[in-house]
């Protein structure tokens, strides 16, 4: 594995393939982003299940989170929004005490209060279809890490539009991580491997 380029800040694995430095140390986070970052998302229970990871990692690490996904997976039932908007104060209980995903009873509520705000959208084509309209007509075309951004126009404006919604923990800065992770915007580097690999958006 290479240091860094100084210019991209891209790394050149073992492998000869090019990835952020984020993506090159961790096996975990290196499978993660060779393998699903950046594929499109298009059923609700797996936006919901990326909205709620989302929401958890506010001021932690995304490896903390992906180490954690299993439990978290578990603890809210596969994060069917359906199961967990039937929540109550036993499971609020079992949660808090479930030591191996993030105890923070404010994003726990926040993910059983989008879990119910997430059934409500079923009348307007659902949870991923609303997220999906959010699609920029151009992504980034990053050639090195300083120039990716952490958020857009379409991320505010998805923010505040889900906020209005009933849903809670859906910053502009989140909402761009969402964008990124689900392929609704390709911030790959332009010289990444990956670059491309939704089919959404050409090399």
């Amino acid at each position: 594995m290479t240091p860094p380029d100084k210019d991209t800040g891209a790394v050149i694995g073992e492998d000869g393939l090019a990835r952020p430095e984020w993506a090159s140390r961790d096996p975990l986070l290196r499978e993660y982003y060779d393998t699903e970052w950046g594929l499109p998302v298009v059923d609700e229970q797996g936006m919901f299940e990326r909205l709620s990871l989302e929401a958890f990692q506010s001021g932690l690490s995304w490896a903390t989170i992906l180490r954690k996904r299993p439990a978290f997976r578990a603890a809210f039932r596969d994060f069917d929004p359906e199961v967990v908007a039937d929540f109550d104060d036993r499971d609020m209980a079992r949660l808090l005490s479930d030591a191996s995903i993030v105890r923070n009873r404010r994003k726990i509520n926040a993910t059983i209060a989008n879990a119910r705000a997430t059934l409500g959208l079923r009348d307007s084509g659902g949870l991923a279809e609303f997220i999906w309209s959010f699609q920029p007509e151009t992504t980034p075309e990053p050639r090195t890490m300083g120039e990716v951004p952490s958020q857009s126009p379409e991320s505010v404006a998805l923010a505040k539009t889900l906020r209005n919604r009933g849903f809670t923990f859906v910053g502009p800065t989140t909402m761009f991580a969402l964008m990124e992770a689900t392929g609704i915007i390709d911030t790959h580097l332009v010289g990444s491997h990956r670059r491309g690999s939704s089919g959404v958006w050409s090399r």
